[in-house]
């Protein structure tokens, strides 16, 4: 596992990548591609397709307003638990491609979008660490911070790391190897570029298709409080604001799958990363205990 480190702004230093066999980067001035500014029209409801993604993020968190099922999904569970939505499970997956290589970090966990907290087990590819095995990653995920365990890079086994995902040259949309799914959803805020793609199933759910591009910098400020510094961050990391997508809602409004696309430029071949987020169990309880300051590492992370 490679670590890599920068200074941000403040002075402070910030872990900025968790990168597979040098193949991953998230550094300053790298290149989003994406599409353009102009939304487009469907044919089966104009700007009804832009509307619909761009609440994605409410609908998860149980805020959106309005009329139609969209409005009221937040508050509808999945199964008849009883259980109030607003919570996941979720499984995610980062491919990256750079010089002919390509290597899938995957995650799964539970994740809660009215508090934005969740954990996660990251699980890295044989050998992508170095070695033959590497042991599960585990993230704890909250407003604002990412803390990480079984870190590697000379990080006592027993202790977290700590970090700032706004000090974080690209927000965390892929430092630590699984998107936080409010970031994801959250820059859905920023469409510009739509179109419905048509039904289909996914998991037994029908579900719309919908792909376009969305502008990060116009995410961040139509984000909620909670997500706007991360959001902020990723808009000034990129030299190109605009990121491919393909988001996948069900009946409720609620996104189901979403698919990002970006493309980094450093000093090497051209990194593509592609960030997949899978949400069902809806109403799941989550349950996040962060670590106490003595169970957090302070010491110098090892670059390799």
């Amino acid at each position: 596992m490679v670590v890599r480190q920068h200074r941000s702004k403040g002075g402070a230093r910030a872990v900025c990548a968790l990168a597979v066999v040098g193949v991953m980067a998230a550094t300053a001035g790298c290149s989003a591609g994406g599409g353009g500014d102009r939304a487009v029209a469907d044919e089966r409801g104009g700007a009804d397709s832009l509307d619909a993604v761009r609440r994605a993020a409410a609908v998860l968190a149980g805020t959106a307003s309005g009329t139609g099922t969209a409005a009221v999904a937040g508050t509808a569970p999945e199964s008849g638990t009883g259980t109030v939505a607003g919570t996941a499970e979720v499984r995610t997956s980062m491919e990256t491609a750079a010089g002919g290589t390509r290597v899938t970090i995957r995650g799964r966990g539970t994740y809660d979008f009215r508090t934005r907290t969740g954990w996660f087990t990251v699980v890295l590819p044989k050998d992508a660490a170095g070695e033959d095995e590497h042991r599960p990653i585990t993230e704890l995920l909250a407003p604002g911070t990412l803390y990480m365990k079984n870190r590697g890079a000379g990080v006592p086994a027993d202790k977290w790391v700590r970090v700032d995902t706004a000090a974080l040259e690209d927000g965390n949309l892929v430092t630590g190897g699984v998107t936080d799914p409010m970031a994801a959803a959250e820059l859905l805020r920023g469409a510009r570029q739509v179109t419905y793609e048509g039904k289909s199933e996914l998991a037994g759910v029908a579900v719309r298709h919908y792909r376009g591009t969305a502008d990060i910098g116009l995410a961040a400020r139509e984000a909620a409080p909670g997500s706007r510094g991360v959001l902020a961050a990723a808009a000034k990391g990129f030299s190109k604001n605009t990121v491919p997508f393909d988001a996948y809602l069900d009946e409720q409004g609620r996104l189901r799958k979403v698919r990002h696309r970006f493309s980094f430029a450093n000093e090497g071949p051209a990194v593509e990363v592609v960030s997949t987020t899978l949400l069902f169990g809806f109403g799941v309880p989550v349950s996040v205990r962060l670590p106490d300051g003595p169970d957090i590492y302070t010491g110098q992370i090892r670059q390799r």
